[in-house]
Formats: structure tokens, sequence, C-alpha cells
């Protein structure tokens, strides 16, 4: 039986996949409607629809090559309800790379994992 843990971890490794292969559309079902994620540069993104819009422009541009989140921690709560995710993450470019880490809320809906909201902090430039 997969633990929520790995559920949210599998969750995870399939979004760095698909920001890997520039597949903004696809990342749609892994965010609740109002979900809120704050980017590392302080930026606030409302809704899972403009989250999205977000991930299209970085992908347009032709220096980008991915984002890779990686959990160090993941907490659920008694209920089995919420989840608390922790890591680091790395931004690619032709040119370079950031890092940092992150924060992300997790909510069972109808027996899957969503994001409910993220919080990126740069660490490195």
């Amino acid at each position: 039986m997969t633990t929520p843990g790995d559920a949210i971890r599998a969750r995870r490794r399939l979004t760095n996949k698909l920001i890997a292969a520039h597949e903004a559309a696809r990342l749609r079902p892994f965010f609740v409607h109002d979900a809120r994620l704050i980017a590392g540069d302080g930026a606030l993104i409302l809704g899972a629809d403009q989250i999205v819009r977000a991930f299209a422009a970085q992908f347009a541009d032709p220096d980008f090559t991915t984002y890779v989140r990686t959990p160090d921690e993941v907490e659920v709560d008694a209920a089995g309800d919420r989840a608390s995710e922790t890591g680091r993450w790395v931004a690619h470019w032709k040119s370079g790379e950031m890092s940092g880490r992150y924060m992300a809320s997790w909510r069972r809906v109808t027996g899957q994992w969503v994001i409910e909201s993220e919080l990126y902090v740069t660490l490195s430039e």
C-alpha cells in the first residue's frame, strides 16, 4: 500500500518531469482551483490558471531548461487529508542556475493529492 508521503513524492516527481518536458497545461490537475504560489522573487501568483500561465511563460524563454524540486520531508496530518512538503529547488537555464528552499501545502481531494500553496525562497543566483 502506498503511503500518503510516497504518493506526494510521486506526484512531485511527475511535476518535475512535466516541467522538464515544458508541458505547462498538463500541470493544471496538480493544483486546487484557488492555489497560491509565491515565487522565488516574491511575486504572488493566484489561482491554478495563473500558475499554469506563469509556467508557460517561463517555458517560452529559449534559455530556460527546467526546475527540479527535491523533497526533504513530507509530513501528513493525523486525519490524512493535508500534508506539508519541504525541500530544495533548483532552476536551470542555459546560462546558469538559481536555487533555494520551498514549502508546499497539499490536500487530498477525491482521493488525489493536489497543491494548495507553494512558497519558494531563492538563496543563490
